[in-house]
């Protein structure tokens, strides 16, 4: 593992990281992303990224989020089929707005990944499903390990599937 990716795996496992990041990374992504028409995200350096629109749980008006996904890729080789999203908050007490979102609306979200919109319907991740899904997020990134431990609540996932539009 390069040392730079440890350093940033470090750093994003501190207190002071969940802190700040929540405000100044989805900040930055959304100017970024705004800026070069959905072909950058900037947090996608670190991990993979998608921009997930969905309707408010309460106030019905869409949302935009850009967070951080551990993409799965189809027996058909190729591009992603699907994307996990880890409701980790930065490892802060409370899960975040986009997972009421999705819980309220999982057959209307739209997710923007490499600059391309995708219509994906959420599901909830429970039981030995979610089980599984954790231990591939904890190797795919060792922090959420640290922001699990600083909560009591269990970090929601989520597995967004592509959906049929037509």
């Amino acid at each position: 593992m390069a040392a730079g990716v440890r350093l940033i795996q470090k750093v994003s496992s501190t207190r002071t990281f969940a802190r700040i990041a929540p405000y100044v990374v989805p900040a930055m992504d959304r100017a970024v992303h705004r800026l070069t028409r959905g072909k950058v995200l900037l947090s996608a350096r670190m991990l993979p990224g998608v921009i997930l629109t969905v309707r408010g749980a309460k106030s019905g008006q869409p949302r935009t989020t850009p967070l951080a996904c551990m993409p799965e890729h189809g027996s058909t080789g190729g591009g992603s089929t699907s994307w996990i999203l880890i409701g980790s908050n930065f490892g802060r007490p409370g899960h975040p707005a986009w997972t009421a979102n999705l819980l309220a609306h999982a057959d209307e979200a739209v997710i923007n990944w490499k600059g391309h919109d995708i219509a994906v319907r959420a599901r909830l991740l429970e039981g030995a499903e979610r089980a599984e899904v954790w231990q591939a997020a904890l190797t795919f990134w060792p922090p959420y390990a640290t922001y699990q431990a600083r909560v009591e609540r269990e970090i929601r996932l989520f597995r967004l599937e592509r959906r049929d539009t037509s």
